[in-house]
């Protein structure tokens, strides 16, 4: 097998926008954007305005920096990037689901044990629009924003593989879920961190 034909090749070439494109088919492609297959995460603080009003901004600025070096950290050592914070959230995306996946059942756990607030997480697997190189748009970003949104303090909900779940993540129950304004999703996931 030639370098030019590995396995890594033929499935890059496989997606327009990965590399494979000489110079002069790139500038035929779009400029502004392609549709890449990506895991979309959303998380947030559940509780953080009551926690503000409890203990005053000060305080609460010491939670944030908790979560954003927290996330920051996760994120690095799973091959996860931060697209974007959103106050007391964050909007993570992922080449693959796994990686994704596990940053969320790894910051569920740590905020778990902190007693002051739970995460809440929303988590999407599907084609988004890649919008001049560092936004996304789509139904897995739209639908990752809703599922956290709706999710309680400290669970998971999801739409992805069970064959993509960290073996220490489990599916607690799936089913229908109908959001207000958005409608009904089939096939949601409610996943937990397996107790070791």
């Amino acid at each position: 097998m030639s370098p030019e034909t590995t396995p890594a090749h033929e499935a890059a070439a496989s997606r327009p926008g990965t590399g494979t494109e000489h110079p002069d088919d790139l500038d035929q492609m779009s400029q502004d954007h392609i549709l890449v297959e990506r895991t979309i995460c959303f998380a947030d603080l559940s509780g953080f305005t009551r926690f503000t009003k409890q203990h005053g901004p000060h305080i609460a600025v010491e939670l944030l920096d908790e979560f954003r070096r927290k996330s920051r950290e996760v994120a690095a050592r799973r091959g996860v990037r931060v697209a974007k914070w959103l106050g007391d959230g964050v909007m993570l995306v992922g080449t693959e689901a796994t990686p994704t996946i596990a940053w969320a059942g790894h910051l569920i756990e740590h905020f778990a044990n902190t007693q002051t607030v739970n995460l809440r997480v929303g988590l999407a697997t599907g084609e988004a629009l890649l919008f001049e190189g560092d936004d996304y748009i789509g139904e897995p970003v739209n639908l990752a924003a809703k599922l956290c949104s709706v999710a309680d303090p400290g669970q998971i909900l999801a739409n992805c593989e069970v064959a993509d779940l960290p073996p220490w993540i489990r599916v607690e129950e799936t089913a229908d879920l109908e959001i207000r304004g958005a409608g009904t999703f089939s096939g949601i996931q409610r996943l937990a961190v397996v107790a070791l």
